[in-house]
């Protein structure tokens, strides 16, 4: 391959994930503390906010996609917070169970949830490097 018909990778477009009932799944991650950015039933999809940037995540509802459990060898989306333990309350509040109490990671700590279609979505904190963190 020659260097004008390489490419670099310039960052994250949006996160995709299937869903079965895009309502449903809508009112599960505003309850998770997610806000949407936009919502478009006739195409089946809502975009979720990540933070400041543009990228989000991207609800796709898929009519054949029924409810199930989180399989382990799924793949994980990990969302950076300012702290996974105080998340794991208002989760629990809101009445999100996660899979597992909040966890030690190197950088800080990390919970994770699924959604009722096996999505598995992390939050995790940088308390223990903070030097690796956002910036507020």
């Amino acid at each position: 391959m020659s260097d004008e018909e390489s490419y670099e990778l310039l960052g994250f477009d949006n996160v995709l994930l299937p869903v079965g009932d895009l309502a449903e799944a809508v009112g599960f991650y505003e309850r998770a503390g997610f806000t949407v950015a936009f919502r478009f039933d006739a195409a089946g999809i809502a975009l979720l906010r990540v933070g400041g940037e543009t990228p989000g995540i991207l609800l796709r509802a898929e009519e054949a996609l029924s409810r199930r459990t989180p399989p382990w060898a799924s793949s994980r989306l990990w969302l950076e917070v300012p702290d996974a333990r105080a998340a794991a309350r208002h989760l629990a509040a809101a009445g999100i169970e996660p899979l597992d109490p909040a966890f030690q990671v190197a950088t800080g700590w990390t919970v994770e949830i699924a959604d009722p279609w096996g999505n598995i979505l992390g939050l995790t904190d940088y308390t223990k490097r903070p030097e690796l963190g956002r910036r507020a």
